[in-house]
């Protein structure tokens, strides 16, 4: 069975077809996509300037996420504002976080995630299958973060 990643999304560049043969999973794709030793595959439209992301320091970005059969399942700019989460927390799927680790304020990258470093499944997740997920990104801003503490309360400002 052959699902291919559709244009009818309306998202930059060409996309990776996806083969399955019983458990094993072929990806094929253009010269233009880069694997990471975990298996995660991106290509980068733009690369974008300045500093990567580190721990702790909180990333902005617009997404929009496809499984592999080219259906959108989610999407910032359909909701109007982009997400905003700080590294090193394990507030996201780890192929995302390690996608968006190597951006650059700026960028864009196509992340495709394979199934073992995709988000978990079961009845109290979003996903009801392990899957390859792919997810446009566009990295707006990266921001340090501080704990600051008045009395007995605490929060971490970001900016």
């Amino acid at each position: 069975m052959v699902y291919s990643l559709t244009e009818s999304n309306d998202v930059y560049g060409p996309r990776s077809s996806l083969h399955h043969t019983g458990f094993q999973v072929k990806i094929v794709s253009s010269e233009n996509y880069l694997k990471s030793e975990s298996g995660l595959i991106y290509r980068d439209f733009v690369v974008g300037e300045g500093d990567c992301p580190k721990d702790g320091q909180q990333v902005t970005f617009h997404y929009v996420g496809y499984n592999e059969s080219g259906r959108r399942i989610d999407s910032t700019y359909l909701q109007g504002t982009p997400a905003k989460i700080r590294m090193g927390t394990k507030a996201l799927v780890p192929g995302f976080e390690e996608g968006i680790r190597e951006m650059k304020p700026g960028g864009k990258r196509r992340i495709i995630i394979p199934p073992e470093l995709g988000p978990p499944v079961g009845p109290s997740t979003f996903f009801s299958s392990k899957q390859f997920e792919v997810f446009d990104v566009e990295l707006l801003s990266v921001q340090n973060c501080e704990r600051r503490t008045v009395a007995f309360y605490s929060d971490v400002i970001c900016n």
